[in-house]
C-alpha cells in the first residue's frame, strides 16, 4: 500500500520465531503480540492488524481511491472483504505453515481453503476488483493472502477467475516495486 500511495518509509525485517528486528531490537516492544505487520507513524504511535493499517494508509492520500470513503456503503462492503480475507482465507493458511501442526489440522485447512477460494473465484467472475472497479487495500489483502498457495503447494489452477486477477493485480508498478522489495520477484 505504501507504493501504491507513493508515500516514504522504511521497513525492518523481524524475525518472528526469535522476535528480533533485523536492527537487533526486541519487536515485543513495537506489537507485544508479536505478530506482523505493525506501522510505526511519524509521531510514535503504533498501528497493527494488517485491515486497520491499510485502510488507514488509504485514508492518508483518498485521492487514490484504495478505500472507498468512511460511511459509505462500499467501504462497509471493503471492510467485509478485509475481514474475510483475513478469518476465512488467512487463518485457513496459518496451520499450513506451521510445522508442528498436526496432518488432521493441516488437512481441514485445506479442505477449508478449497471451499473459500472457490467462492472467491465464484464473487470475482466479471470482475476486476473486489469492490467496484478501483483496486482497493482488500485487493492487495487478497492478493498476498492468495499468493501463499505457491508456497505451501495448494493449487489454484482450476479457478480462473482468481488466477487471473491475481495475475492483474502482480502486473501493477507498485506490486511489482513491492514483491522485487520483498525478495519475491
Amino acid at each position: 500500500m505504501l507504493e501504491e500511495l507513493g508515500l516514504s518509509y522504511v521497513t525492518e525485517k523481524v524475525d518472528t520465531k526469535t522476535k528480533k528486528m533485523e536492527s537487533g531490537a526486541d519487536y515485543l516492544a513495537v506489537n507485544p503480540n508479536g505478530y506482523v505487520p505493525a506501522l510505526q507513524l511519524d509521531n510514535g504511535t503504533v498501528l497493527t492488524e494488517g485491515p486497520a493499517i491499510v485502510q488507514y494508509l488509504a485514508d492518508q492520500k483518498p485521492e487514490k481511491r484504495l478505500a472507498p470513503a468512511n460511511g459509505t456503503l462500499e467501504r462497509y462492503q471493503l471492510q467485509s472483504w478485509l475481514t474475510f480475507v483475513g478469518m476465512e482465507l488467512h487463518r485457513s493458511f496459518t496451520p499450513l505453515f506451521n510445522p508442528a501442526a498436526a496432518q488432521e489440522w493441516k488437512d481441514a485447512a485445506r479442505a477449508n481453503l478449497g471451499r473459500r477460494l472457490a467462492w472467491v473465484n465464484e464473487q470475482l467472475a466479471g470482475k476486476e476488483y473486489l469492490v467496484g472497479k478501483d483496486f482497493t487495500v482488500a485487493d492487495a489483502y487478497l492478493f498476498t493472502v492468495a499468493n501463499w498457495s505457491k508456497f505451501v503447494k495448494f493449487d489454484i489452477s482450476g479457478l480462473p477467475n482468481l488466477t487471473a486477477y491475481l495475475a492483474r493485480v502482480a502486473a501493477r508498478p507498485a506490486v511489482l516495486a513491492a514483491l522485487k522489495a520483498e525478495g519475491l520477484a
